[in-house]
């Protein structure tokens, strides 16, 4: 059958859920933070349940997510430790990922900064990925500019980039900005993107997603969340992951049935984002196994 990559699931829900404190702005930094050892404890996990591929809990740290909380200096350390977690957590198998999220706030394509702001921060926290990792994402990239400036930027890293997308949840066609998904990803394979996915974006939105991306010709997938949606107080300024919640529909078996879906359309790299643990993953695998495919 087909040779299919496992990702990982969502790291920065399965850690506030773990941690049971409240979350702040900090989000999967500040339990990082807080408790040494746990990220390595998911990564562990999410391994033992099927997926080849540790993303690492890198995602919220860049300079203006830390600044407001005077602890941008631990820019370097923040990273240091984030990649000593995934290390210890893969236990020798396994590839590892660099995860660049985007500056400003997730799906806020309004709060993005201009080129020659993001591109030289995006940029740094590619170069500390330099020699560390064995591909680097490009997470929940919402509109064509910031397109353009974390692809720029995720080069110094000096590794394959998977550039992944957040689409609309009503209409999978569109970014969050409402710009094109077609255009979005022809314009990170054209800038040397070798893998595009859709990500962080309800899983019923995904198919009409892949149809767009996979126009592109690149290796293609989807890791989609488990949130009801995405609330207007979440769309604030410093929002905490409390002004989202959980579907109550998102059992392993009904994600398991999502992903299989995807996989039919074509998608040969799959996963999960924000609320899909580790039950999720496992699940994924077993299907996946019992259709005959292969896991890479």
């Amino acid at each position: 059958m087909t040779e299919i990559t496992l990702l990982d699931g969502g790291m920065g829900q399965e850690l506030v859920h773990r941690a049971g404190d409240r979350p702040t702005p900090l989000w999967s930094t500040q339990v990082m933070m807080d408790k040494p050892g746990l990220v390595s404890e998911v990564h562990c996990d999410f391994f033992a349940a099927g997926s080849t591929i540790a993303t690492l809990n890198t995602y919220a740290i860049h300079r203006d997510r830390l600044a407001p909380f005077g602890i941008e200096d631990q820019f370097a350390t923040l990273h240091a430790m984030a990649l000593k977690e995934a290390q210890d957590g893969r236990a020798g198998a396994g590839r590892i990922a660099g995860s660049i999220g985007p500056l400003g706030a997730s799906y806020r394509p309004d709060a993005h900064p201009t080129a020659d702001i993001a591109v030289p921060l995006y940029a740094e926290v590619a170069r500390g990925f330099k020699g560390n990792v064995d591909l680097v994402f490009c997470e929940t990239v919402v509109s064509l500019q910031h397109t353009r400036c974390i692809i720029e930027g995720a080069k110094s890293a000096g590794a394959p980039i998977w550039c992944a997308f957040s689409v609309d949840d009503e209409d999978g066609t569109k970014l969050r900005s409402g710009e094109s998904v077609q255009e979005a990803v022809q314009i990170a394979a054209d800038m040397g993107a070798v893998a595009a996915l859709a990500n962080c974006s309800a899983p019923e939105a995904i198919p009409a997603a892949l149809a767009e991306i996979a126009k592109a010709g690149l290796p293609y997938g989807a890791y989609a969340n488990g949130f009801t949606q995405i609330t207007n107080d979440f769309l604030k300024d410093r929002p905490t992951v409390d002004a989202l919640s959980q579907r109550q529909d998102f059992t392993p078996d009904v994600y398991a049935d999502h992903v299989m879906e995807w996989i039919e359309q074509g998608a040969t790299l799959v996963g999960g984002c924000c609320e899909v643990g580790p039950a999720h993953i496992a699940e994924i695998a077993k299907r996946l196994r019992a259709a005959g495919h292969t896991i890479v």
